[in-house]
C-alpha cells in the first residue's frame, strides 16, 4: 500500500507527535508499504491562498479563487508546490492527516494546505463530492494528539464526543473528497503520561496505521440519502455523528 502522511507540528524533531510519526513510518516500511511524508513546518509550506498560486489568471481584475483553480488545472497553471502535493494525493492509497489538536481542529498551516491543494475539478467540483469525490477509491485517516484526558472526550465529557469534534474534518474534508474514512487515532495527554504509557501509545499508532487498509470505514451518508431539497430522505435513519432528526 502507498501511504501519504500530511504532518503538521511546530516541533518536528522532539515532540511526542514527531515520535509517533517516526515510529509509524518505520513500522509501515518494515511491513513493505511505501510512505511519503509532507512535513509542513519543515517544508515552510505557504498556507496562504492567493493569486500567486496561479502562473496565469483567467480573471486578473478580481481573484475568484475556485474559478482560477479550475482554469489553472485546465491550462497547467498551478504553482509548483501545489502540483507536487496533488501528485502525492493522487499517488497514495491511504491519506493520513497527523497533527496536534488546536482549538478542536488542525493547525492553521494544515488548513492552508487544504485550501490550496484540494483544487477545483481535480478533488471536488464538476459532480465530484462525497462518494463521487476526486479521491474516490482511497482511504483517509486522522491521527491527532491532545493535551486533554481521554475522559474529557467521552460523549458526556467536558469537551464532548471526539467524533463530533472531528466531524468537520471527517465529513467535510475526507468523506467530501471521496475518501473512505477509517476510525481516527487519538493520543491523549502525553505530557501528563509516563514514558511506559507513551511508548505504548506510539506502538499502538504504528499498528493503527497498518490496520487502516482493512479497518471498517466509519458511517457517512451518501448523496442518495438526500432529496432534491438537500434534506435527508424521510425513509433514511440518521447514522453518522453529524446527522440527527430535530
Amino acid at each position: 500500500m502507498r501511504y501519504f502522511i500530511l504532518f503538521a507540528h511546530p516541533e518536528p524533531e522532539h515532540s511526542f507527535n514527531a515520535a509517533m510519526l517516526r515510529h509509524g513510518v518505520d513500522r509501515l516500511r518494515e511491513a513493505g508499504h511505501e510512505v511519503v511524508v509532507s512535513d509542513l513546518y519543515s517544508m515552510n509550506f505557504n498556507p496562504l491562498a492567493s493569486g500567486a498560486d496561479f502562473k496565469g489568471r483567467r480573471f486578473p481584475e478580481r481573484l475568484q479563487y475556485d474559478r482560477e483553480q479550475k482554469h489553472a488545472v485546465q491550462h497547467d497553471l498551478l504553482a509548483d508546490d501545489i502540483k507536487a502535493e496533488i501528485e502525492k494525493l493522487l499517488w497514495c492509497d491511504i491519506f493520513v492527516m497527523q497533527f496536534p489538536l488546536y482549538w478542536h481542529t488542525m493547525p492553521a498551516i494544515m488548513k492552508g494546505w487544504l485550501d490550496r491543494v484540494l483544487v477545483n475539478t481535480v478533488i471536488y467540483g464538476q459532480g465530484k463530492r462525497y462518494e463521487t469525490g476526486g479521491l474516490k477509491g482511497r482511504r483517509g485517516m486522522v491521527a491527532t494528539t491532545t493535551g486533554a484526558y481521554e475522559a474529557m472526550f467521552e460523549p458526556d465529557g467536558l469537551l464532548g464526543d471526539y467524533n463530533r469534534t472531528l466531524w468537520p474534518i471527517h465529513n467535510g474534508v475526507l468523506f467530501y473528497t471521496g475518501l473512505e474514512v477509517v476510525p481516527p487515532f487519538l493520543a491523549y495527554s502525553p505530557v501528563h503520561s509516563d514514558q511506559a504509557r507513551n511508548d505504548e501509545t506510539i506502538a499502538a499508532y504504528g499498528e493503527a496505521l497498518l490496520a487502516a487498509s482493512t479497518a471498517t470505514p466509519m458511517k457517512f451518508h451518501p448523496l442518495t440519502d438526500f432529496g432534491p431539497d438537500f434534506r435527508m430522505r424521510a425513509d433514511v435513519e440518521p447514522a453518522s455523528d453529524g446527522h440527527y432528526r430535530r
